[in-house]
Formats: C-alpha cells, structure tokens, sequence
C-alpha cells in the first residue's frame, strides 16, 4: 500500500485485467440447458400423442391434454434452468481476491445469461414448429367461420360474376330495389338470377348479424316457386336453413373464444414459468459456484 508524503496511508483500487464474465461457462450451461430441453419436450411428445387416437371416444379430453402440456412445458423449463445452472456455476473458474458478495453476485448473473441465452435456442429451434401449430389453429378457426358463412362465398362468386364486381351491399340494395311483383314468376324463369340475389341476401344477413322479415318472406316465396312447397312449408324451410347458419355462426364464435382463452392462459402460465426458470437458474449457478469453490478451498488445503 502506498505512502503518502505526510506519513498517511493512501488506499489504491485494484482493478482486475479480466471480464467478470465468463463466456464458456455460460454457453456450456445454455447448450446443455438446450439439449435437455429438446430431450423432454420430445418425451413429452411421445407421451401426448399416446393420449390422442382417431377412434371415437379412446382420446382424452382436449382439456386434459392442454392441462398435461402445460404441466410438462413448467416441468421441462424448470429442469432445463435448474441443470444449465448448475453447470454454468461448476464450470467457471475461481474469481481470486473477489469479495464473497460479489461472487454470489456473479454467479447469479452467469446464471441469468445462461438461461436468456438457452431460452433464445430452443425459441428459434421450435419457432417453425410454433408457427406451423399457430396456423393449423388459425385454419381450423377460419374453417368454422366460413362453415358459417358458406352463403357468403357462394354469393361472392356470384355477384362477381353476375354485376361484374359490384360491391356486395350495392347489389343487395339494388336487388331489394328491383325485386318484381311476381317474384314465383321470376324464380321459376331464371335459376341464376334467383340463386344468385338469394346468395347476396344470405350474405347481407351473416353481414348485419341477421335477415329481416321482409327478406324471409322473400326468400320463401322463391324457395316455394323452385321446390312446389306450400308457402308454409317454405317459410319453414328458409327458418330452418337460418338457424343452422345461425348455429354454425355461434360455435366458431365459441371456438374462437375458447381459443382466445386458451392462448390467454398459455401466455400467462408460459410467462410465469419463464420468470420461476430464470430464478431457479439463477440460484442453480450460485449453488454450483459455491460448491466448485469449497471444494477447490478444500483441496488447496489439504495440499497444505
């Protein structure tokens, strides 16, 4: 320690040449984190798919399956952290004259940088598998919304190819507009005209959430022209035909709502799981640090 002139001791910082961090340790723990994590989110693969079969009544519920994946995603994250860890703190080399906080400081942060960068690996190795899952979801929901409104395509195509593009709600309107007196005599005389302006009033109604009354009454007086039912019965069929539009309308509502909770829930639960796996690395690392190091003191003395 230096002296100053006047007799007094002059404290002078001692600054290491080394980095606090430590790379190899760090990606030494995340790629093994990584690989581990692979290994059991294919094991649980496996064991998922034992719970799916495409006969009737031999699959579990999708809730029992969504409830085991979540369980398994938690279980393979915290696995992954707690091992990463521990060998990112194992691995490294003894920090010489460094204060014991700091080391526990420095263990805990290798412990954090090795579970951010394993999290980074297996985010990029699954994003492809993640993406395609999103989009056979995305499907299967579009899927349901156009099961409800099949008329709607089928009057797309219609008007497109009957008004030359018009846009739909000009062409409805201008349909309510020219509808004649005798619409059973229209109907009867041309089937395009009639599927076509019934095709563009489904699809008003799916639009605006419902057919009014008018267009009801309309629609049976067509539906009556084409089959020979009575006006009765026609009624009755075009109610019918509604309110299975209106069913299919409410189950892909119900899926797309069931779907939206579903993602919510994963989010959150995935969310949660992330913030317990960076604690358990980084105490993991801080465990792995302490141990290396006691045994390191334990042989240096024992040499002595």
């Amino acid at each position: 320690m230096p002296i100053s002139s006047t007799g007094s001791a002059v404290a002078t910082p001692v600054e290491s040449s080394k980095s606090a961090i430590a790379w190899g340790p760090i990606f030494g723990g995340a790629v093994a984190a990584t690989g581990i994590s692979l290994i059991l989110i294919l094991f649980g693969s496996g064991l998922g798919l034992t719970m799916i079969s495409p006969w009737s009544g031999e699959s579990s519920s999708a809730a029992t399956v969504g409830i085991s994946a979540a369980i398994w995603l938690v279980v393979v994250q915290w696995l992954s952290a707690a091992l990463g860890g521990y060998l990112t703190g194992r691995l490294r080399t003894k920090w010489a004259a460094v204060h014991t906080d700091e080391v526990f400081f420095r263990d805990t942060a290798h412990g954090f940088v090795s579970w951010a960068v394993a999290t980074v690996f297996v985010a990029g190795f699954l994003a492809s598998s993640l993406g395609s899952l999103a989009s056979t979801g995305a499907q299967t929901v579009g899927s349901a919304a156009a099961t409800a409104g099949v008329a709607g395509t089928a009057a797309a195509a219609s008007s497109d190819s009957s008004s030359g593009g018009t846009d739909m709600a000009t062409s409805y309107f201008t349909d309510a507009l020219l509808r004649p007196q005798q619409a059973q005599a229209r109907a009867q005389n041309d089937d395009g005209a009639a599927t076509a302006e019934v095709s563009r009033i489904l699809l008003n109604g799916a639009v605006e959430g419902g057919v009014p009354e008018d267009d009801k009454a309309y629609l049976a007086t067509i539906v009556a022209a084409r089959t020979g039912l009575s006006p009765q019965d026609a009624r009755a069929r075009v109610d019918a035909v509604l309110k299975r539009i209106e069913d299919a309308k409410v189950a892909a509502q119900q899926a797309a709502d069931e779907a939206r909770k579903a993602a919510a829930t994963t989010a959150l639960v995935g969310s949660l799981s992330l913030l317990v796996g960076a604690f358990i690395s980084c105490a993991a690392a801080a465990l792995g640090g302490r141990q290396r190091d006691e045994e390191e003191d334990l042989l240096v003395a024992t040499r002595y």
